[in-house]
């Protein structure tokens, strides 16, 4: 989107000047979004349930769309809560397992309207040392003792373990089940943000997620279909063990009304259960994959392998530097700083808002911007 503004959250937000390109969003080009499928899927929805489409609904959510995400993760329906998107069921899960004033662990660069919720809910972030391939071995249990030992009370790790948002980073598998293993033995439960699983474009499979790793125990895993299909079905999941699951369903949020979204989620059980789902998620992997190296060939750096980011340091290590120079070449980008103090060297850019011609044409800009800058600096040190 070039100039004006547009729609986001129910609040009209300022876009950059016409002419500039958008990098910045981190969602998908309306484009992308199946209009008639999902117009197809309510009224199939409406057809098959009538006036029961349209009541409060069960507390967990309906059966069939629990049945369905359960059957993908090899489980049963006792673990899944229907929520109204990750961010619900992230202010949910960290009303029940954290307290004001506990410590929430999280990654140095993390998702910032996560971290957000978490402190809207009164609790207080600390970061676990990370490298580029995720928190390091034995870092979980470090920073586990270094609060306790100050008196406070660790609440849950928020992780985003699969391509990450900001930096589309995937933790290894190997440290995925060290992960697991250091939560589990310093009793402290994680909080999986898994809303990019499934969005993967190529080189090695996904790994399991930290919840199938864990024995479906201890790890609280959250899924959306926001991602893959429209954010604005305002529709996911949380998957946990059922006495959490049920704690989740006895609040007032679910008790006073039934549960969430109840007819939105009808009609994606019927898409999931009837293969449209899978087969619309496998042409927008395709969509995705050809935004995505668009964007990297113009930019030069080496492709994440899926979600919707490229995390791009600065040359000079000053971010805003770089913000400021992609301005001027009519590009728009988001600045690292929001996901945290480790990101004031970077930037992210996001590939699912735009074509593929656009993020070329917009790369080969930022690329340029950002060797001139590199030339600067470069030039500024010698004299």
């Amino acid at each position: 989107m070039t100039g004006g503004r547009y729609w986001r959250a129910g609040v009209v937000q300022s876009v950059p000047p016409t002419g500039t390109t958008d990098l910045g969003p981190g969602y998908l080009d309306p484009a992308l979004l199946p209009v008639r499928l999902l117009a197809q899927a309510y009224a199939q929805a409406l057809d098959e349930f009538g006036p029961a489409a349209l009541t409060y609904g069960e507390n967990r959510g309906p059966a069939p769309l629990r049945e369905a995400i359960a059957a993908r993760a090899g489980t049963g329906p006792e673990h899944v809560l229907v929520t109204a998107g990750t961010s619900q069921g992230l202010h949910l899960v960290a009303g029940l397992l954290g307290r004001p004033d506990d410590v929430v662990l999280a990654e140095p660069l993390s998702y910032d309207y996560g971290l957000r919720i978490l402190t809207d809910r009164r609790l207080r972030i600390e970061v676990i040392e990370s490298d580029m391939d995720g928190p390091v071995p034995g870092a979980l249990t470090a920073a586990v003792r270094r609060v306790r030992r100050t008196g406070r009370r660790v609440g849950f790790a928020y992780l985003i373990p699969t391509h990450r948002n900001p930096t589309g980073v995937t933790v290894p598998d190997e440290r995925r089940r060290a992960l697991v293993t250091e939560a589990a033995d310093v009793g402290v439960p994680i909080v999986e943000d898994d809303a990019y699983a499934g969005l993967r474009y190529d080189g090695p499979p996904e790994p399991p997620s930290l919840h199938a790793l864990a024995g479906r125990r201890g790890v609280v895993r959250l899924g959306t279909f926001a991602k893959t299909l429209a954010p604005g079905l305002r529709l996911g999941w949380l998957e946990a063990d059922p006495r959490l699951v049920d704690r989740c369903a006895a609040t007032g949020w679910a008790d006073s009304g039934g549960g969430f979204n109840h007819l939105a989620a009808l009609a994606v059980a019927g898409l999931l259960s009837g293969g449209d789902y899978d087969r619309h998620v496998a042409w927008l992997r395709e969509e995705l994959r050809a935004r995505r190296d668009a964007l990297v060939d113009a930019l030069g750096v080496v492709p994440p392998y899926g979600g919707f980011f490229v995390w791009l340091p600065a040359p000079t290590g000053d971010g805003q530097a770089l913000r400021e120079r992609a301005a001027a070449a009519q590009v728009s980008v988001a600045d690292g700083r929001r996901f945290g103090a480790a990101g004031a060297g970077a930037v992210r850019v996001a590939f699912s808002f735009q074509p593929p011609p656009v993020l070329s044409a917009a790369g080969h800009r930022l690329a340029a911007a950002r060797a001139a800058s590199a030339r600067l600096d470069a030039t500024t040190t010698s004299d």
